[in-house]
């Protein structure tokens, strides 16, 4: 575990056993890397708002902890491109856009655990496959966490306005 990763105010799931958290290990509640989870929690709930911009930021600022080649890289790279395409989609009408943007996070997601960090891959992994050839498979879309689809609260909002900054 990297200490720069480490974040010692993340929640343990709220259900299952996710890749990336094992109850016997005492940093960060039991993720190997609690910022990366801190960063899925608000990332989830702000595209489950609609805020695929600001989801984007969450993901892509955690990724730059990771080096390539990694599990962790590799799945935040994938979550980049989800919420970018979603953007294209939603805020600007660009299916093509979506569709390049959602066939890269196809290839990143490809070997990532199916429940990494409580993020349901196998659902996302299978949306963007649909929405490739339907983008209305988008409309209505949540992601899943922790068997959950929390959306944005303030504090998701503070989160990525303090990364920004």
């Amino acid at each position: 575990m990297d200490g720069h990763t480490l974040d010692h105010d993340v929640a343990p799931p709220l259900t299952g056993d996710p890749t990336g958290w094992s109850a016997e290990r005492g940093e960060s509640n039991g993720w190997a890397h609690g910022t990366l989870r801190t960063a899925v929690v608000h990332g989830v709930r702000l595209f489950n708002a609609g805020d695929y911009h600001e989801s984007h930021d969450c993901f892509e600022d955690e990724w730059y902890n990771y080096g390539h080649g990694t599990t962790e890289s590799a799945f935040l790279h994938g979550m980049v491109q989800v919420a970018a395409g979603a953007y294209k989609h939603h805020d600007f009408e660009d299916d093509e856009g979506m569709r390049s943007l959602f066939r890269t996070a196809l290839q990143y997601l490809k070997d990532v655990p199916y429940d990494y960090y409580g993020v349901d891959v196998v659902d996302v992994r299978t949306v963007l496959t649909n929405a490739r050839s339907d983008p209305t498979r988008l409309h209505g879309w949540r992601l899943t966490l922790d068997d959950n689809q929390p959306t944005a609260r303030p504090v998701d909002h503070e989160y990525v306005a303090a990364i920004e900054d």
